[in-house]
Formats: structure tokens, C-alpha cells, sequence
């Protein structure tokens, strides 16, 4: 028995060992640019995750996940990356209100009873003016508004965010603060009252929140660089915390991304609670290029919010190939976490990436080496990737018309 055991050991590491191979010979055999990052990435602090996706004859997917230097205990700052799973919940919560007439298109309003909150009225991007939890989300996938992430994590609460996720399985995740606007920790533990209406009929209100749970928990390289610029511009010549700010770990996200795309292939406890309807317009706006809305209407390149394959061009992307993703930029950190597939050569694959790019090593000011480093590793990452995928054998072509979406409609 123990000799099996063995033996079966043996097999189990070679596997695994199999498996870790493939992304790294896809780094290690990578052009210039993945192959100068990846010979200094501890300097870069790169992590990867890719998930080859393989069908049955049923069209069930199978996953082989491979990682390079991921580690949840290893701090980087998520960025915007943090708003996926807060549309996600937000669209969740709704269904699980489950009252009459309130719906993700539902008007509302918002109060400012804590120092440092806003109320919200209006939205002059929406076709009606009118804010929304539909509105919002659209504005977070198409171009990663800020403002509209700040609506959702008010109407989720502080506590319901974090604790949401973490009974979900995602438990390397603390979400502390809204993005861009100067709060304190405590401040950021208020969320606004809302109120939902149709005309003059009110749907549904909820009440002011505070959360008093603490999401901290140990993690290495929270502190970083040698200075940072102040909300006043002034320079501090210390090292940047970052032990309240914003974290989710990759894994965490790449498995909040597989949950998405394929829920019935996941775990039920890590699934959420989403209508066909609910999917149908998360995959939509997640794959849509700007200049595809209508409202909001946008005027960005294809590529503003798709890193991989077209990070560092301003060409059209080609219509059979689309990205369903979420990125996020802050800090000389750059995060994509994305589902490609390509309709004409019916290939499919998941990818995470995050790569820190500060050479100065002072926070805020604003001088990061995205456009030398950062987005064409990211770009030449997802070509990387998507050429090893394109010459793979399958035994079974994916039949990839669930994704497949009218975006004039």
C-alpha cells in the first residue's frame, strides 16, 4: 500500500510539475519583451495565471490551471480589478431583495449623511439622466468608471462586499474603500442611504450603513517604494502603506472570473446568484469595445480596457476575437484578468496577469513605466498565450455560441 502511495505521489508531482511547465515554457520561449521581464520578475513582481480549457462531447469544459510566482500572501495594489466583483454581487443583491418593479435598470437616488459622502440624483451619461445599478456597470466594463464602482460598494455596504466573497471561498480579499476620492478608513466604513423609485412610487429604500469589522490580515510587501505625493501633491520621503488599501488576491480573481463565465462547472458554493438574464449583460458590456455604446457613448480605442493581445496599440481589434475582462491601473501596478475566446478558430482560455512597474519607487507622482514595460508585456503575454493555444491540439472544438452576442441591440 505504501509503495502505491508512493508511486502515486511520484505521478502526482510530475503531473503538477507537467502542468507549471507549460506557462513557464511559454515564458521562457516568450520574444524580448516577455522574456526581459520574466528574467527579473521579483523586480517586476509579476504573477500569472493561465487556464487551458479543454470540452467534452457535451461541450462541458474541463481546466488545467498553471501559475507562475503567485502567491496570495504577496501584496499588490488590485486597482480597478475590484469592481468586477462588485458588479457582480450588486446584480447578485438584487436578486436576492427580490421586490416587485426592483430590477438592475431601476432608478435611484442616493443621500449624504457621513462627512466626505456625495449624493447622487443624476447620471447625464444614462439615456434616461437617471442613475442606476445597470448604468453603473456598464460604465465600470466599458471604461472603468471610477464613480460609477463608488455607487455599487454604497449600495453592497462595506460589510456585504467583503463578506459576500469570503463565504464564497474567496477569502484573500479586503475591500476598504471607495477609489479616487480622499476618505479616511473610518469614513470609508459609511455607506450612503438609496433610495430605489418609479416616478413618484418609491421601490425600495435602503438605510445609511456602517460596517465595524476589520478585513486586515497579514500579508508580505505591504509596505513599498522610499516616498509617495500627499492628496496635497507634497512629497513624503517614506515608504507607502498599503496595509488598509484595497486587496484581492489574483487567484481570487481568476476564480471569480471562471465563476462568471462558467457557473455550472464550478463549485455551487462559489457560484452566484445570477439570472440567464444577468449573465447575458455582464458578458455583453464585459466584451464590448467603447465605441460600441451607445449610452454611455464613448470615444476610446478598442483596446483602452484589453491589455492582453492589444494593450500597447491603437488599432481596431478584429471582430472575431473578444476579451471579456476586467483591468485595473494604479500605482505602476497593471492587472488584467480576462477570458479570451476567438470565434473564427473556435480557441478559448483564461488569463490573469499582474506586473508593478515603478522604477522610481515613488507612489502617486505619476511617472510609472506602463508604456515602456508594462502594457507591452501585458499585450505580448496575451499574444504569447493565444499563439500556443492556437497550434494545441483539441480533441473536441468548443462550441462557443454562449458567448456570442448582438452588440446593436
Amino acid at each position: 500500500m505504501k509503495k502505491l502511495m508512493v508511486i502515486f505521489m511520484l505521478l502526482s508531482n510530475l503531473a503538477l510539475s507537467a502542468q507549471e511547465n507549460v506557462l513557464e515554457k511559454i515564458l521562457k520561449n516568450g520574444n524580448e519583451t516577455i522574456t526581459n521581464v520574466y528574467k527579473n520578475y521579483d523586480k517586476y513582481e509579476i504573477q500569472i495565471i493561465y487556464t487551458k480549457i479543454d470540452r467534452d462531447q457535451n461541450n462541458n469544459p474541463t481546466f488545467n490551471k498553471y501559475k507562475f510566482n503567485v502567491d496570495p500572501k504577496f501584496y499588490y495594489y488590485p486597482a480597478s480589478t475590484v469592481k468586477f466583483p462588485a458588479a457582480v454581487l450588486a446584480l447578485e443583491k438584487l436578486n436576492e431583495l427580490n421586490i416587485a418593479g426592483l430590477t438592475k435598470d431601476t432608478p435611484f437616488k442616493t443621500d449624504s449623511l457621513f462627512e466626505g459622502q456625495v449624493g447622487i440624483t443624476r447620471n447625464e451619461k444614462a439615456e434616461n439622466g437617471l442613475p442606476s445599478i445597470a448604468q453603473c456597470i456598464k460604465e465600470i466594463l466599458l471604461v472603468s468608471d471610477n464613480e460609477a464602482y463608488n455607487r455599487l460598494y454604497e449600495f453592497l455596504g462595506q460589510k456585504t462586499l467583503n463578506e459576500k466573497l469570503h463565504k464564497k471561498g474567496y477569502k484573500d480579499v479586503r475591500l476598504n474603500h471607495r477609489l479616487s476620492v480622499a476618505l479616511s478608513e473610518e469614513q470609508n466604513r459609511n455607506t450612503n442611504p438609496f433610495v430605489f423609485y418609479n416616478g413618484d412610487q418609491i421601490i425600495y429604500e435602503q438605510p445609511a450603513q456602517r460596517n465595524s469589522e476589520d478585513y486586515s490580515f497579514d500579508l508580505e510587501n505591504q509596505i513599498k517604494g522610499k516616498g509617495y505625493l500627499d492628496w496635497n501633491d507634497n512629497l513624503v520621503n517614506e515608504p507607502f502603506d498599503f496595509s488598509k488599501k484595497n486587496y484581492i488576491s489574483l487567484e481570487n480573481l481568476h476564480d471569480i472570473l471562471t465563476a462568471v463565465m462558467f457557473p455550472y462547472a464550478v463549485e455551487e458554493k462559489s457560484r452566484f446568484n445570477l439570472t440567464k438574464s444577468d449573465y447575458d449583460f455582464l458578458y455583453k458590456y464585459m466584451s464590448m469595445k467603447p465605441k460600441e455604446s451607445k449610452y454611455p457613448s464613448y470615444d476610446y480605442n478598442d483596446s483602452y480596457v484589453k491589455f492582453f493581445m492589444f494593450g500597447d496599440s491603437k488599432e481596431e481589434m478584429p471582430d472575431y476575437i473578444r476579451i471579456y475582462n476586467k483591468v485595473g491601473t494604479a500605482y505602476g501596478f497593471l492587472i488584467d484578468n480576462a477570458y479570451i475566446a476567438d470565434f473564427e478558430n473556435n480557441i478559448e482560455f483564461l488569463l490573469s496577469a499582474v506586473i508593478h512597474v515603478n522604477e522610481n519607487q515613488i507612489y502617486n507622482d505619476g511617472i510609472y513605466e506602463y508604456d515602456s514595460v508594462g502594457y507591452p508585456f501585458l499585450s505580448e503575454l496575451g499574444k504569447a498565450v493565444y499563439d500556443y493555444e492556437l497550434k494545441r491540439e483539441r480533441k473536441v472544438k468548443p462550441d462557443l455560441s454562449r458567448f456570442l452576442i448582438d452588440y446593436n441591440n
